[in-house]
């Protein structure tokens, strides 16, 4: 099971067989920093298996895990409502095995039962030998017990200042977006700059509190997208050393087999996503293991315009359940290409946006804020809250899907339709469980699937634009 997802952690690997051999726990690790490293702690019970951060006030030298198996033998299984990070984890006693995951989800965790055993891991594939059939993905905000079964957990609540008027509000934003960044920032060389508001806006504010930032940028070599051109402008103006890695069609093409075995999702708008995020982190990997990216905003403040602005959105009432909509399936879609593209090459995400603050935060803001006015500005709170820190042509630019920004929509296009014929969907609409494919690529995506997984694995897949 460690061998594959080697990928995720290729420094450090702990094993241990139980005391009484009814099992065996395993991790791989990245090497960060000494708080952060130790993903495990199993010389004694109850054994800690934890993914991810924690921000809450700690000894000094404490790691992650400690800090963790401190809150566990304190307040026991509601210990995560006191947990002031991004994570999953589980813990394996005498008598009992804990799974959980925090509301967010970025951190994935997969679980399943095999010859009255039960099986979990980080990525679903460490699976495939053991769970065929019977599958899950921990939801976030929920824990599993072998006594108890599956239930929601409490969710910590930060202390947040009160909304104000549109002004005094977007400088709390504000705010809470700095001290997001500066406590992500030890140890972190990088930032991930595609050249859009949220990832310009978080390099602008790390630049602050490392001058020495390097960013880096994906783009496609046959059709640069605008992304590219504003990244540049970005990185010029914070005086950034920027790396652009420009993927070949080639590269995509072959690649794409890769990208379905590492996001483990056939969705087309995740596959396009995924592909570039790979070459940048391949790319980022040799200057290093850390980097701060913009992921969240969009399910945030707003962004999307293609679901949240689509003429089929029949009511301010309908445009807040799709938004709510877009933050509970994030887990799925959005976060899990981020995880894979990132982990795939063993770089450690920082996402300042899914801060527990910043969150809650963007909970009180109401849409009108968020989708502003007459010209329905998307994310407009928060292009107001850092107007000064940005130039004009990013702070005003209109959201672009990352695939659109890229170019990687008309690629994927045209590099499909010479491995598989667009007519097939006609007589093939949909997968074996029923799920219909949104275009001919998903077509292809989906026999590429099944390929490496077992046709229940296809039930993890949610799809992102529910007007699909």
């Amino acid at each position: 099971m460690l061998e594959l997802i080697r990928h995720r952690g290729p420094d450090n690997t702990t094993t241990r067989t139980l005391p009484d051999k009814t099992g065996a726990l395993g991790a791989v690790e990245i090497n960060l920093t000494l708080e952060r490293t130790p993903c495990t702690s199993v010389s004694t019970p109850p054994y800690i298996l934890f993914d991810g951060e924690l921000f809450n006030e700690r000894s000094s030298g404490q790691s992650d895990v400690e800090l963790f198996k401190q809150f566990y033998q304190k307040y026991g299984k509601d210990c995560f409502k006191h947990l002031d990070g991004s994570y999953s984890c589980a813990i394996v006693e005498e008598d009992e095995t804990i799974l959980a995951r925090d509301h967010v989800g970025a951190r994935p965790l997969f679980y399943g039962p095999a010859n009255n055993l039960l099986c979990f891991c980080t990525e679903m594939k460490g699976l495939i030998d053991h769970v065929r059939f019977d599958i899950h993905e921990l939801c976030p905000g929920h824990m599993y017990s072998t006594k108890e079964g599956l239930k929601a957990f409490d969710p910590f609540v930060p202390d947040i200042p009160e909304i104000g008027d549109l002004k005094e509000t977007a400088s709390t934003l504000r705010e809470l977006m700095i001290e997001a960044v500066k406590r992500r920032m030890k140890g972190v060389q990088a930032v991930s700059l595609s050249g859009g508001l949220d990832s310009s806006l978080i390099a602008a504010i790390a630049r602050e509190f490392n001058p020495d930032l390097q960013a880096f940028t994906g783009t496609i070599d046959s059709a640069p997208g605008p992304d590219l051109e504003n990244a540049i402008l970005m990185a010029d103006l914070l005086g950034l050393e920027h790396h652009i890695y420009r993927i070949t069609d080639s590269e995509i093409s072959n690649f794409i087999p890769e990208a379905i075995w590492y996001l483990e999702s056939f969705d087309e708008d995740c596959i396009s996503g995924v592909i570039s995020n790979c070459y940048v982190s391949k790319m980022t990997k040799t200057y290093s293991d850390s980097i701060l990216v913009g992921e969240g905003a969009d399910e945030l403040f707003g962004g999307y315009r293609m679901v949240l602005k689509s003429p089929r959105v029949t009511s301010d009432e309908h445009r807040e359940q799709l938004a709510q909509r877009l933050v509970e399936i994030a887990y799925n879609t959005a976060l899990r290409r981020m995880d894979r593209g990132w982990m795939a090459n063993a770089v450690n995400y920082q996402t300042p946006f899914l801060d527990t603050k910043v969150v809650a935060f963007s909970q009180k803001i109401p849409m009108q804020w968020k989708i502003y006015g007459e010209k329905q500005v998307e994310k407009y709170i928060l292009r107001e809250a850092f107007r000064d820190m940005l130039p004009e042509k990013i702070v005003n630019r209109e959201k672009l899907r990352f695939a659109m920004g890229t170019g990687m929509d008309d690629v994927m296009d045209a590099l499909v339709s010479k491995l598989i014929d667009p007519e097939g969907i006609k007589e093939r609409p949909k997968t074996f469980y029923g799920l219909s494919f949104a275009t001919f690529k998903e077509l292809y995506y989906y026999d590429e699937f099944l390929r490496l997984f077992p046709p229940a694995y296809e039930k993890q897949t949610i799809r992102w634009d529910p007007f699909k």
